[in-house]
């Protein structure tokens, strides 16, 4: 009779020892793969969070990313005439399957010979489909198949504060990456022609760096790299002040250059300094004698609210509107005079360097 018993507590306890095993491969998936983790149960969890890494974007936009040699061949009077062999160094960005490359026009003036060098070493030659010297953008062509090009979003506004990635070839000492911040934005209009309508950053930009990429942290274009501040006190240390086109007013200036080989800007003629919030519209401050909007009767003083029914946000904003339109066309322009209203038709002409 106590046999029953004994083997009634056995069952019992390997019922017990079974549904415990069962609960701990549950809840212990590892076991059931032979880890042997019996000693490591009650170990601390390794909860290291990852490094925050752009490798990826980086990854994603280098392969687009160019290496630039300018020659320049020179006379020196003071050698017998002897030539004199210069070479400029910069960096640009394939922007087209076709081979149109995106770089700084200081980089390319007066090149005799440019040479484009690819990521992978290849070296190719180009030609010079045209430039800006406003926006300091030129537009080079290369003749190859499967070019990487860089990654574009189209609707991508850059923010002050984004963080972002400057790709190019400083000081020839090969493709380099920095980081920064946006600082500050400007416009992306075609009156662009001082360094306040460009983007400003901190991520380095060294000889070399001109025309490369600005990279966000998807590896989207952002910006063509420009130049650093020009100080004009020697004596001053200024760090982190760096600046780049934005994308679209780039892509902007690409498309006119690939069209015409330069860009085509609408002049008016006129200065302003103050916007007038009340009245919604800028203040002309100036005209250029003999300028469209001299000839068509606009006045010192006018506030401009309206260029063809479209309201005028600011001066920079207005100017973008005439600077985007075709020489000859007529704009209506909608302005206040000593509190009358009018509406004055301008016949806008092409804009030149000997006109500013």
């Amino acid at each position: 009779m106590k046999l029953i018993p004994a083997l009634t507590y056995i069952l019992r306890a390997t019922s017990y020892g079974l549904l415990t095993a069962v609960v701990l491969l549950i809840l212990v998936p590892d076991l059931r793969d032979g880890n042997n983790l019996s000693f490591n149960i009650f170990s601390p969890v390794n909860d290291k969070p990852k490094p925050i890494s752009f490798s990826s974007a980086v990854a994603k936009a280098a392969p687009a990313v160019v290496n630039i040699y300018s020659e320049t061949i020179e006379n020196d009077t003071r050698y017998q005439n002897r030539s004199i062999q210069r070479v400029k160094l910069g960096s640009g960005v394939i922007m087209d399957t076709r081979g149109y490359i995106l770089t700084n026009y200081h980089v390319v003036r007066n090149a005799n010979i440019i040479t484009v060098v690819l990521q992978d070493s290849t070296e190719l030659s180009a030609e010079l489909i045209g430039s800006d010297e406003l926006t300091d953008l030129a537009v080079l062509k290369v003749h190859a198949t499967n070019l990487p090009v860089i990654s574009v979003d189209e609707n991508l506004v850059p923010l002050v504060g984004d963080m972002v990635l400057a790709i190019g070839n400083p000081l020839n000492l090969g493709q380099t990456v920095t980081q920064g911040i946006i600082s500050a934005t400007g416009r992306t209009g075609l009156s662009s022609t001082s360094y306040r309508e460009f983007l400003q950053m901190d991520a380095a930009i060294n000889d070399g760096n001109s025309g490369g990429a600005l990279v966000n942290s998807n590896g989207d274009l952002v910006g063509i790299t420009s130049a650093q501040f020009t100080r004009l006190n020697p004596q001053t240390n200024i760090q982190g002040i760096f600046f780049a086109v934005p994308y679209k007013l780039a892509a902007k200036i690409l498309q006119e250059l690939i069209s015409n080989g330069r860009v085509v800007r609408g002049w008016l003629g006129v200065s302003s300094q103050q916007y007038n919030p009340q009245l919604k519209g800028f203040v002309i401050g100036s005209l250029t004698p003999n300028s469209p909007a001299h000839l068509a009767g606009l006045q010192q003083g006018d506030v401009v609210f309206k260029i063809n029914d479209q309201e005028i946000v600011s001066i920079n904003h207005a100017l973008d509107i005439v600077a985007e339109t075709d020489p000859g066309i007529v704009l209506n322009f909608s302005i206040y005079r000593q509190n009358n209203l009018m509406t004055v038709p301008v016949k806008i002409l092409e804009y030149k360097e000997s006109r500013k």
